[in-house]
């Protein structure tokens, strides 16, 4: 298998297998987890590739329901220090200066992420990159409850970190994916990049309409002209008063004249 060519070699999953083995596999699943400073170590990839390296016999020999179970107690322990983290640290995160391997808009992004979908989030943001590194440390600081966190951690991390790797199992024993590995590792990274870019183009969108609606005919700072009603001191007179005034108009006239 050839390298990845989607970042620094050391990332690439068939290098880091074939370098760390197993062991290595269990410490960058627990890290991309739920420590700050794993967010940019392969996940989906990294499970793939080992799934498919498991069944193909190569670099790992170890029965593939056991390294299963071993990636989802990596996954879930890695969320459950997240949490931890999260509860210790307290709102004290939000306040925390960017760095190197540090930048609030993660933060930002994780903790809208869950506001918008709750526990289940947990569930959900294992098939987010960054997000899933961020979520578990979200819930700490906003102090869920520790027996919904264990619960949904324990579905996220088995549907995530098993069912990648089985997924890796399978396709593997297929002669056109096995021969296409790089290609199918392109898809997988990209498929995950795509929920950023979706929730990326729906804020954008968002902010373009908001921005449209302060600065467009109906906004605070529009001013009507071509005799259209205007209020006292420049504001814009409300809907229908320059109807009225001219209807108002018209009757008082009509009342002169029926005086003389």
């Amino acid at each position: 298998m050839t390298a990845l060519a989607l970042g620094p070699s050391w990332l690439d999953p068939d290098f880091l297998i074939s370098t760390f083995g197993l062991a290595g596999i269990l410490v960058i699943v627990f890290a991309e987890s739920g420590l700050l400073v794993g967010f940019f170590l392969p996940g989906d990839s990294l499970l793939f590739t080992t799934g498919l390296l498991v069944a193909s016999h190569k670099y790992l020999h170890t029965p593939l329901w056991l390294v299963c179970v071993l990636v989802v107690i990596a996954a879930v322990l890695g969320d459950q220090v997240g949490y931890l983290f999260g509860r210790k640290v307290g709102p004290a995160l939000f306040r925390r200066p960017d760095s190197r391997l540090f930048k609030q808009e993660n933060v930002a992004k994780a903790h809208e992420f869950f506001e918008k979908h709750g526990p289940k989030s947990l569930v959900l943001a294992r098939f987010v990159p960054i997000v899933r590194t961020f979520t578990p440390i979200i819930a700490g600081v906003s102090r869920m409850r520790y027996r919904s966190f264990v619960t949904f951690n324990i579905i996220g991390g088995a549907l995530w970190a098993a069912g990648v790797t089985l997924l890796g199992a399978v396709l593997g024993q297929i002669a056109v994916v096995r021969d296409h590995i790089e290609l199918m590792l392109v898809g997988i990274v990209l498929l995950s990049v795509v929920p950023i870019v979706v929730e990326y183009l729906r804020a954008r969108r968002k902010s373009g309409r908001s921005t449209g609606r302060s600065d467009g005919p109906g906004g605070a700072g529009a001013v009507q002209r071509g005799g259209a009603a205007v209020g006292a001191g420049g504001a814009p007179a409300a809907p229908g008063s320059g109807r009225a005034g001219g209807d108002a108009g018209r009757s008082g006239g009509r009342g002169r004249h029926a005086r003389r």
